[in-house]
């Protein structure tokens, strides 16, 4: 899961696990049944931490959701980063995004999950593939590579196209989500201004971080 800097003595190290496992079992009610009414008690058993400590951490269960969706979104984020990792094509970066996202519904099938269930609220969010996506968009229109002219609608697109493969893969696991990613990109690629062989030649690619 994400993490931020290292706290700098016992007493912090402590306070940053407790109130990380207090955000882990609020993924998991999130990721199993979505229902945010369970109780602070019920939470802190999850977590395996004392009901007292809650308040401590969060002034209330929607700032621990809250919390919750956050670092699941920098998770997935990170994720991604990691293996687009040198890729300097923002066409490249869109459709790889997309392609990752279909193959994490079998690697990282909690956090797609509360992405399916939580995104389209986030779409816009500072933190996550939003920003990463933002300013990959950016970055194209100043090139040149993209014709659209306002990256935060081009955005809004994208990211409930994004969502929409998330579900459709969660809700139809025979489909072939690899092929469904590729042709959901080219269709947002086209979108951005690619010409249409342009657009099936870079989602085609080979995927950034695996053998080629």
């Amino acid at each position: 899961m994400p993490t931020s800097a290292p706290p700098k003595n016992r007493f912090e190290r402590r306070r940053a696990e407790t109130r990380q496992a207090f955000v882990r079992a609020a993924r998991q009610i999130l990721a199993e049944t979505g229902d945010t009414s369970a109780s602070i008690q019920a939470i802190a058993e999850r977590a395996d931490v004392g009901f007292g400590s809650f308040y401590n951490h969060f002034e209330s269960k929607t700032e621990l959701f809250d919390a919750a969706v956050t670092d699941a979104l920098e998770e997935f984020g990170q994720v991604v980063d990691a293996r687009v990792e040198g890729v300097d094509d923002p066409a490249e970066l869109v459709a790889a995004g997309f392609r990752l996202t279909a193959r994490m519904a079998d690697s990282h099938p909690e956090l797609m999950r509360i992405l399916r269930d939580r995104g389209l609220a986030h779409i816009h969010s500072d933190r996550g593939l939003a920003p990463r996506a933002l300013r990959d968009l950016e970055i194209g229109i100043a090139s040149g590579r993209f014709t659209c002219g306002n990256a935060t609608i081009a955005l809004s697109a994208l990211g409930g196209t994004l969502l929409s493969l998330v579900a459709l893969r969660l809700d139809r696991p025979d489909l072939d989500g690899d092929e469904a990613a590729s042709d959901l990109a080219e269709m947002v690629l086209r979108m951005l201004g690619l010409a249409a062989d342009d657009a099936h030649e870079v989602t085609r690619r080979p995927l950034p971080g695996l053998p080629r």
